[in-house]
């Protein structure tokens, strides 16, 4: 049973995933619509999200290897008390540049739950089934990201106070699980022998800075997820779609379908053969979304989208994850996140600006062709980097 992937710490991590992600995705497409109530334009309604992933980005790198030192249980349950206080204190603001200065602190602790969420997760799966595993695990956060975004508007028909008091419990919540889990510094019973691309990585650096800079391509199509997550909503209401939720919910259901589907092939067919296509074809899903004229294609577009993005982030994970030694990988996730992150926060602020200069279609045709230079940038960056796919077997 060495390979046993559902193990009790496997789900209780899945569960913490899930209600972080309920947490945040009640958050992000909400405050757009709290920040225009308060005054702010639509590019500062971008801001909301762009802050907040900037400030995630630039501390990634960094923060991500505080839980290589201390554990990463312990920051799991430290920054989910931390998150709280955040969104407690948004429940009193009423200046949206306050807000927008609140959630950059926001940000800073945000990257350290995911840093230390993606290490522990990697040090709970089989080497062997770890892209499966990574996907599988993923399907916490996308079903959260299907029921939060109507959930969150739900909520905040009853009050914006309501609504924070609500993400403060889903906080609370999350320390409670995080101090559940099993404790990580321990010896990792399923980790595998150094890889063979273990050498390239100096173990002495603090920030892995190649993992860094193979990540630029996924972060050239996080742009345009950044800037579906915060204007969608917005675009759906200008396509007379209803709920204003539907995109948001239809791709997540595309990305559980797709990990269902192929989540058990992801390692036997390499990871490196995956991570190709699925950085293509949410190219595709962003053009469709430039073009769409009506429910059926904004929909579409949201099938595509979700399709292609569904599967990148546990391919290319496991694919990282085969070159770095394993207490380096609070350090490799950091690194991931930074550029992940940074595509958000910067297609979500400089799509809000295009949106209100030029429209929604513009903006999205922007984020479509951004992300086609996705796949050439990973396939010189890997050769430059002296990257090579290592294949696993059980």
């Amino acid at each position: 049973m060495a390979d046993r992937l559902f193990t009790p710490r496997f789900l209780i991590m899945c569960a913490y995933t899930f209600t972080v992600f309920v947490s945040v995705f009640q958050l992000l497409p909400t405050a757009p619509y709290r920040i225009l109530a308060l005054g702010g334009s639509t590019t500062s309604a971008g801001l909301f999200l762009g802050c907040l992933t900037y400030a995630s980005a630039s501390s990634a790198p960094f923060t991500g290897r505080i839980g290589d030192r201390i554990g990463q249980r312990h920051v799991l349950m430290g920054v989910s008390v931390i998150l709280g206080l955040c969104t407690l204190s948004y429940a009193f603001i009423s200046d949206y540049r306050l807000m927008l200065a609140v959630v950059v602190v926001h940000g800073l602790f945000w990257s350290a739950l995911l840093a230390a969420s993606g290490a522990y997760m990697t040090s709970t799966i089989p080497a062997s089934r770890r892209a499966e595993g990574l996907g599988y695990w993923g399907m916490a956060s996308v079903s959260a990201i299907a029921v939060a975004p109507a959930a969150g508007f739900w909520v905040y028909r009853h009050g914006w106070a309501v609504f924070c008091a609500d993400l403060v419990l889903l906080n609370l919540l999350m320390a409670t699980i995080a101090w559940r889990l099993p404790d990580d510094r321990v010896a990792h019973a399923l980790d595998g022998p150094p890889a063979a691309g273990d050498s390239t990585i100096r173990p002495g650096t603090f920030i892995e800075g190649r993992v860094l800079v193979l990540s630029v391509g996924m972060g050239l199509v996080s742009f345009g997820y950044g800037g579906l997550t915060s204007f969608s909503a917005l675009f759906a209401d200008d396509l007379h779609v209803s709920p204003r939720s539907l995109f948001l919910t239809v791709m997540a259901l595309a990305i559980l379908a797709g990990r269902l589907v192929l989540g058990r092939r992801l390692d036997a067919v390499g990871h490196r053969r995956v991570v190709l296509p699925a950085l293509v074809v949410p190219a595709f899903g962003l053009a469709l979304v430039a073009s769409a004229q009506g429910e059926a294609s904004f929909l579409a577009a949201a099938v595509l989208f979700g399709a292609g993005f569904g599967l990148m982030y546990p391919a290319f994970a496991a694919y990282v994850m085969g070159h770095i030694p394993p207490r380096r990988r609070g350090a490799a996730f950091g690194a991931m996140i930074a550029a992940f992150d940074l595509g958000i926060g910067t297609g979500s602020s400089i799509l809000g600006w295009v949106i209100g200069a030029h429209g929604y279609r513009t903006a999205f045709a922007a984020a479509a062709g951004l992300a086609v230079l996705s796949a050439p940038y990973f396939l010189v960056a890997e050769r430059r980097l002296g990257f090579l796919d290592v294949v696993r077997t059980p």
